[in-house]
């Protein structure tokens, strides 16, 4: 079948016809597509994006104190090392040693290797070798005499705000002569000053000196 060119002409002119408005909306998809590439800022690398867990200062023989109601200290945490982290805001402590105040008793001492204190400085977490530390006291016109004390444990965490000392690890407590083990941990109370164990416990129970009952 023999084409003129005018028919062939012709038919191509009615194919851009027909495809005229796929062809529009491809020129504004990809000027649409341009302008926004041209507006939009640069991303930033990956490591600007992500705020990452680096210490952003490190303190040598910190200090960190917190007063009461009354404007006496409540808490002193010190530690031989402090690492502050930017992100979160938390901090780790070399050789961390916590002193816990109660109005008319004696002063008790937490202490470990390292320890963890979180962004909000609520929860402060002791790693290895930790230990609770009460001394003796003697008898006053409104306590009992108390006998020395001292749990120790490979792990111990501070609920600061509610003056509690737990532990879900084996714990070891010393009174005076007496000594009991747990396999489970246990609590101590800062406000009452007293130690409960949990799980299985064992272990020897003597008879304070009449001086200090």
């Amino acid at each position: 079948m023999h084409v003129s060119p005018q028919q062939l002409k012709l038919s191509i002119g009615r194919t851009l016809l027909r495809l005229m408005p796929l062809i529009l909306m491809g020129v504004l998809t990809l000027a649409t597509f341009w302008l926004v590439q041209k507006n939009t800022p640069p991303d930033k690398p990956a490591l600007e994006r992500v705020r990452l867990h680096e210490p952003d200062y490190t303190i040598r023989d910190g200090a960190l104190s917190a007063l009461n109601e009354l404007g006496t200290t409540k808490y002193r945490i010190l530690g031989v090392k402090v690492t502050h982290y930017d992100d979160d805001a938390s901090i780790d402590i070399q050789a961390p040693r916590m002193r816990l105040f109660q109005t008319d008793k004696p002063p008790v001492t937490v202490r470990s290797d390292t320890g963890h204190l979180d962004g909000d400085l609520t929860i402060l977490d002791l790693f290895d070798n930790a230990t609770i530390f009460r001394p003796a006291q003697e008898a006053t016109a409104t306590q009992a005499a108390t006998l020395r004390m001292l749990a120790s444990s490979s792990y111990f965490k501070v609920l600061i705000n509610d003056d509690i000392i737990e532990t879900n690890k084996p714990v070891t407590l010393q009174q005076g002569m007496s000594i009991m083990s747990s396999t489970d941990g246990g609590i101590f109370n800062n406000v009452e000053q007293s130690m409960v164990l949990t799980g299985q416990v064992k272990g020897r129970i003597e008879r304070a000196p009449k001086s200090t009952q």
